[in-house]
């Protein structure tokens, strides 16, 4: 994120939106959806990071014009959930809420799956299938 100024002018003055708030304001509203496990740095290594509340701007990439945006989200879902469903809601609220808060008009949210998260219930471990030990 280049850390560039959407400017706004008005009979008072300017205002100046940076393009992390509007990542920011992306990544709060898709961690919003249910089946969104978190947000994706990327794949490293082809291990996709999964990044907590903190870092919501970092799986985001944002290219803002005079008055429009683009939004890339890098997301990890949890296992079993319908990802074209999951995927549709994050950019009806993702396109809502940049729009309600910033004035910009969103022009496209794009989705990228990075990851499944699997919960431990998914997960099989060998010790509790076994035998127990006395």
């Amino acid at each position: 994120m280049e850390g560039t100024l959407q400017e706004i002018s008005n009979d008072y003055g300017n205002i100046r939106i940076s393009d992390e708030v509007v990542a920011i304001i992306s990544g709060i509203a898709a961690m919003e959806v249910p089946g969104v496990a978190g947000m994706s740095g990327g794949i490293a290594g082809g291990i996709a990071e999964m990044l907590g509340r903190k870092n919501l701007s970092k799986g985001v990439k944002v290219e803002v014009g005079e008055k429009e945006a683009a939004i890339d989200l890098y997301i990890i879902v949890e296992y079993g959930c319908r990802i074209p469903d999951i995927s549709w809601e994050i950019q009806e609220k993702v396109k809502k809420a940049v729009e309600t808060q910033t004035g910009l008009k969103v022009i496209e949210v794009n989705i990228h799956v990075q990851g499944v998260n699997i919960d431990k219930e998914h997960k099989k471990e060998p010790a509790e299938e076994g035998f127990k030990v006395k």
